[in-house]
């Protein structure tokens, strides 16, 4: 049993993120044209499956909700070097910044931007030492 009285299962993993989009195109070109994932699918015209080669982003055509419960959506960066130059790349393709990278207590840095719909996507480099002992664990030596 685990700490909170369940059984120990497998790790779970993020496997994928589903956005409703008023502007389906524009998001499109955010996601794989700004920020570089892959269409691995397009079912039809009011959706489009994306990926980096480890995550998914699904975006449906649609009227989003408001209210929703979507913070953010985080990407990880290979460096804090990473976040910065990403940081000039989203200016150059004019993209909202909502917090200019910062380096956090943790050693990790992040910057945050929106995407034209207006969800809010964090860059994000995470060092070993910001990983908690059990994602550490998980991951094996």
């Amino acid at each position: 049993m685990s700490n909170n009285g369940l059984p120990k299962t497998a790790a779970v993993r993020l496997n994928h993120v589903a956005l409703i989009c008023a502007d389906l195109e524009a998001c499109e070109a955010f996601y794989a044209g700004v920020l570089g994932l892959v269409v691995v699918w397009r079912p039809d015209p009011d959706n489009v499956y994306l990926s980096s080669g480890s995550d998914n982003l699904a975006l449906h055509q649609g009227t989003p909700q408001p209210g929703g419960a979507l913070d953010h959506i985080g990407f990880s960066v290979a460096s804090a070097g990473d976040v910065d130059v990403w940081h000039e790349r989203l200016q150059a393709a004019r993209v909202r910044i909502a917090a200019a990278p910062r380096t956090h207590r943790d050693g990790s840095r992040s910057l945050y931007c929106n995407d034209p719909e207006g969800t809010l996507v964090q860059l994000i480099f995470l060092p070993p030492q910001a990983l908690s002992p059990a994602v550490q664990e998980r991951r094996g030596p």
